[in-house]
């Protein structure tokens, strides 16, 4: 059975964007193949942080994702800190990694440009995606489009490893990627992906009030001035919602009243907000029983942390003998 393994950063509640972007396909590929979901928290370190707000968006995020349907009787969900193998077989990798590769991802010279003081985590942050991904030899990696490139720089690290010291067998796997269908989210600004750094996002939590107040102001078709011309849903940010929350027959008619100006963008964006609500209503209703019931999001972390802990020191047994530390 192929192994699939994912992670997301714990940046509080999920908003919309990571939860098209990863955990609705999660869910619809569990059961599909053993499936690891890891909150990665010590990702979230890259970047300066207080310890109380990572203990609290550590929590809201695993009631989050289980609130969403990642189900712990079909998947493993845990904390990247509780399994510390993860680390170790970081340090490893980076004997195999060459510094130029880190230094040509895109990623790293976004954010280090807007820093004035560069930590060599950030650097290194691919570097530990992917012994992330190799400790426990996964196959297939659900991702985005914006984490190609890390993708192919821990297949890069397999196979200079595998070259190294295991080079009669390929002891890691080379890790295929399986490209979300909602492949890229933009934010409310229609500028960027959203992010809760740009201030851009609605959380899958919120209510349908807070919904309607930051959908209401959202970036549509900047070529449609006035409530009677005709607009281009293609370059809509709003209509790519309408693609991710809407039924088929409801995107066809918002298409033909954008193009035809049958409709404001108001008009358009209430039609969205119903779309929206009637997806998240049960997943707000999961999350209220979990904090309720905190016993279960305990349960369900530990068992997963005690699953991939036994997958990792399993995996490090191996590395260990073929490196000659055992």
């Amino acid at each position: 059975m192929p192994r699939i393994f994912s992670g997301i950063q714990p940046s509080g509640e999920l908003h919309i964007g990571n939860y098209l972007g990863a955990v609705k396909n999660w869910v619809a590929l569990q059961g599909t193949a053993e499936s690891i979901f890891c909150i990665v928290d010590y990702h979230a370190i890259t970047q300066p942080f207080d310890p109380a707000s990572l203990r609290r968006r550590r929590r809201e995020m695993a009631v989050s994702i289980l609130a969403a349907g990642v189900d712990p009787e079909r998947a493993s969900l845990f904390m990247q800190s509780d399994v510390p193998e993860h680390t170790e077989l970081a340090w490893i990798f980076n004997s195999v990694t060459p510094l130029g590769e880190l230094e040509r991802q895109t990623q790293f010279k976004e954010k280090s440009a807007r820093q004035e003081s560069v930590m060599a985590g950030l650097l290194n942050y691919p570097i530990l995606q992917a012994a992330d991904i190799l400790l426990y030899r996964a196959d297939r990696i659900p991702v985005g489009e914006d984490q190609l490139q890390h993708l192919e720089l821990s297949r890069v690290i397999t196979r200079r490893w595998n070259a190294q010291f295991s080079p009669e067998e390929d002891f890691f796997p080379e890790p295929q990627a399986v490209l979300t269908p909602t492949r890229r989210i933009m934010g409310l600004d229609g500028q960027s992906k959203m992010s809760k750094s740009m201030g851009n996002t609605i959380g899958l939590l919120e209510s349908r009030e807070e919904i309607w107040a930051k959908l209401r102001p959202a970036v549509t078709d900047p070529k449609r001035v006035k409530r009677t011309d005709p607009g281009t849903p293609e370059v809509c940010n709003i209509y790519q919602l309408h693609r991710a929350f809407s039924p088929p027959d409801t995107v066809e008619h918002v298409a033909t009243m954008c193009r035809t100006a049958g409709w404001g963008c108001i008009d358009c964006k209430k039609v969205l907000a119903e779309s929206i609500e009637t997806e998240l209503v049960p997943i707000r209703a999961r999350a209220e029983v979990l904090r309720a019931e905190p016993e279960r999001v305990d349960d369900a972390l530990a068992t997963g942390a005690t699953h991939c802990l036994a997958i990792a020191e399993e995996t490090m047994r191996g590395v260990r003998e073929r490196m000659g530390f055992a």
